[in-house]
């Protein structure tokens, strides 16, 4: 299932029961007719205004394995993306959102050569391929001072909640104030005129098996490994991205958003829907 042809269900149901309610002479026939009518109708605007939510839900819910239009299966789970080769092989794929909150226009020189050298680390600790993908835009000042404000003050009750826990995490104290510093930073390039950075960044990690089960576990663990190798080494927030972040994510890899306002669209629509890169 996708969101077209949700849609384009929805549109048939709506047409159908139009139909069997101006060919009924009245009746039952017509009240039924009607009834599928305004149903479809509803569905069809809510799959066009709201597929990117509904579609994943009904999926997980109904255990169904969504197949594109160029072979790639997506499970229930919808967390991995899977197609089988020519071969007889089966391969999958897992993607990791990365959040950080320092940029290298925030660091000194000796910050930055630590902060390579940690990641060169942890990567050569993965003993499997890994793709870190950037998507970025220079973000457009207009009307962004109160965004980045209300960001900053979202972090800072992160940090406080985690400071008044009877056991607080340093870890996470350390990372959430660095988010504060960089939402403070922010603020400040837009005072001192500089138009700041807009960054998507995620990491993808593939491999094989006999059988989907294989490849899906496979692919699983290398991603959970890479996962906890790129938080201890960045010390930052890594999630795993699923449903239409996810495959928002794998378009990427073939056609990127057109304009700033194109990816501002997609990650904040995702955002809505539970999630956020």
């Amino acid at each position: 299932m996708n969101e077209k042809l949700a849609f384009y269900l929805s549109l048939g149901i709506g047409a159908l029961g139009a139909l069997g309610a101006l060919s009924a002479g009245g009746g039952l026939i017509t009240l039924f007719g009607a009834l599928f009518a305004g149903i479809g109708a509803a569905l069809a605007m809510a799959f066009y205004k709201y597929g990117y939510m509904l579609v994943p839900w009904l999926t997980q819910r109904s255990k169904t394995v969504l197949i594109t239009t160029d072979g790639y299966e997506i499970p229930p789970t919808q967390d991995v993306i899977v197609k089988k080769s020519g071969d007889g092989k089966y391969y999958a794929s897992v993607f990791l959102g990365l959040r950080l909150y320092q940029s290298a226009v925030e660091m000194s020189e000796e910050q930055i050569r630590s902060y390579n050298k940690l990641f060169e680390r942890a990567m050569a600790s993965f003993k499997k391929v890994v793709k870190i993908g950037y998507v970025l835009h220079a973000v457009d000042i207009t009307e962004k001072r109160k965004e980045l404000e209300t960001k900053k003050a979202e972090a800072q009750l992160r940090l406080q909640r985690e400071r008044e826990k009877t056991e607080p995490d340093p870890l996470r104290i350390e990372r959430f104030e660095r988010e504060v510093m960089y939402w403070n930073a922010q603020i400040d390039k837009l005072t001192r005129g500089l138009r700041p950075l807009r960054v998507v960044l995620y990491a993808m990690t593939t491999d094989a098996g006999l059988t989907r089960d294989e490849a899906i576990a496979r692919a699983n663990n290398n991603a959970s490994e890479l996962r906890t190798l790129l938080s201890n080494a960045l010390n930052t927030e890594v999630v795993k991205l699923t449903a239409d972040e996810m495959l928002k994510v794998f378009d990427w890899e073939r056609f990127m958003p057109v304009s700033p306002e194109d990816l501002e669209e997609r990650t904040e629509r995702e955002k809505t829907a539970g999630g956020g890169i």
